[in-house]
């Protein structure tokens, strides 16, 4: 008898998940739960998860990302793959070498994606070439990058434009105490003394997350 192992497609496009509700199950004997990126939780990561698909066409890219660190906490068996991940956007803080399982970029086709996922199933890793190449010619950006947490990374892309304390506060719906405190943290991190410095930083090594 075929045991049957279960996925988490995290999706808010109903369309995209019943057209691989029409494949998957029975192309990988799996049963594909689909859920809306509000509605994930630990409970997930206690079940008999294998895979987590996160569609990046309709999920943000900081919602991934804390998703796929709660998933780096809470399984040790569930690892990440992501669709749709986009190519004009530098998203590449999103690869995590200890769960992230795959990469198929937004113009992969369902068969593509298929062909991946049975390498994937038997204990691969998918990720373009063409990324890890990128990555691997920015680990010494990456290194610095990494350490920041996400507030801090928006924090800087706000300064990016000269925005004050207050400016950034308002804009981030936080008190301009905790704006502060962010930018010493993100200063120290990235190893600059000045505003000035941190704004040429973010410039040169900040990109823009959203889609």
């Amino acid at each position: 008898m075929f045991k049957v192992t279960h996925w988490v497609l995290i999706t808010r496009s109903h369309l995209f998940s019943d057209l691989l509700n029409t494949r998957w199950p029975q192309e990988f004997l799996v049963k594909l739960h689909h859920v809306s990126p509000e509605h994930f939780s630990g409970d997930f990561l206690e079940s008999r998860i294998t895979i987590i698909l996160i569609d990046l066409a309709s999920v943000d890219v900081q919602t991934a990302y804390q998703i796929q660190r709660k998933v780096e906490k809470g399984s040790n068996v569930a690892r990440v793959v992501f669709l749709h991940f986009p190519q004009q956007v530098d998203v590449s803080f999103l690869l995590q070498a200890s769960v992230t399982a795959g990469v198929f970029y937004s113009d992969a086709s369902l068969e593509q994606i298929g062909e991946g996922m049975v390498e994937i199933v038997k204990g691969k890793v998918i990720i373009p070439q063409d990324l890890i190449e990128s990555n691997t010619a920015k680990d010494a950006v990456t290194d610095d990058v990494e350490t920041l947490t996400i507030r801090e990374r928006e924090v800087l892309q706000v300064l990016r434009s000269g925005s004050t304390n207050i400016d950034i506060a308002n804009q981030l719906f936080v008190s301009e105490s905790t704006i502060k405190t962010h930018l010493y943290r993100a200063f120290r991190k990235i190893g600059v003394s000045s505003r000035g410095q941190a704004i040429a930083w973010a410039q040169t090594n900040l990109h823009e997350v959203t889609q």
